[in-house]
């Protein structure tokens, strides 16, 4: 069970995250879901303050883990979407049509979900339920590793703030329960979307990065 955190400043001013906190909205949010997930055998969270936040917000003791850390996005660490592309509008075109782009000197779509796919498939050795509280683009990782679909549909994929993406399987073969309300079991998503890297949008740009 992959959940997403509440939002943050970051995600509100459209920024390559800084690892800013949560919001208030975000707070209250978390706070209302506290308990609503099942228990698991592992639990693991993103070392980002928003996603071990929300983590002790709903009353996991959950593990920072690097290997499910957001992606790294190296010198546009902490500025926004629309200064980047003022500055090097080149370097973001290539980021939104590249997976393999590192011109930021961080980590590559592809490096990502070579990660992320490395980490499920640890987590996949031994039965039982993992919940970990994940970047958003940990998520969309997760599901293009899950599907078996090419990394560019990274980039078609919404991962509003607070939801569950649940995976499950055996042998590499994944069925995909994308992302619910935490405590919901219809499969509906909660009304939270924000116009914010890594959080809600489909649209390119949005990314949660670190």
């Amino acid at each position: 069970m992959l959940v997403s955190p509440a939002a943050g400043e970051a995600q509100r001013e459209v920024r390559f995250d800084d690892d800013g906190p949560l919001g208030e909205a975000g707070l209250r949010r978390v706070r209302d879901a506290a308990g609503a997930l099942p228990a698991a055998g592992r639990i693991f969270a993103s070392p980002s303050v928003r996603c071990r936040t929300t983590a002790a917000e709903l009353g996991l003791p959950a593990r920072a883990a690097q290997e499910v850390a957001g992606c790294a996005m190296g010198g546009w660490r902490g500025r926004t979407l629309a200064e980047v592309a003022d500055a090097e509008p080149l370097a973001v075109s290539a980021w939104l049509s590249d997976p393999d782009f590192t011109g930021h000197g961080g980590e590559s779509l592809r490096q990502l979900c070579d990660r992320v796919e490395g980490w499920l498939t640890e987590m996949a050795r031994d039965a039982g339920r993992v919940v970990a509280v994940v970047e958003p683009d940990v998520v969309r990782a997760a599901a293009v590793c899950a599907l078996g679909v090419p990394v560019e549909a990274f980039w078609r994929l919404d991962v509003p703030p607070l939801t569950v993406t649940e995976l499950s399987g055996r042998g590499g073969r994944w069925n995909l329960g994308l992302g619910r309300a935490p405590g919901r079991s219809d499969g509906g998503t909660p009304d939270i979307r924000q116009n914010s890297l890594g959080t809600s949008s489909t649209h390119k740009g949005d990314i949660s990065a670190e």
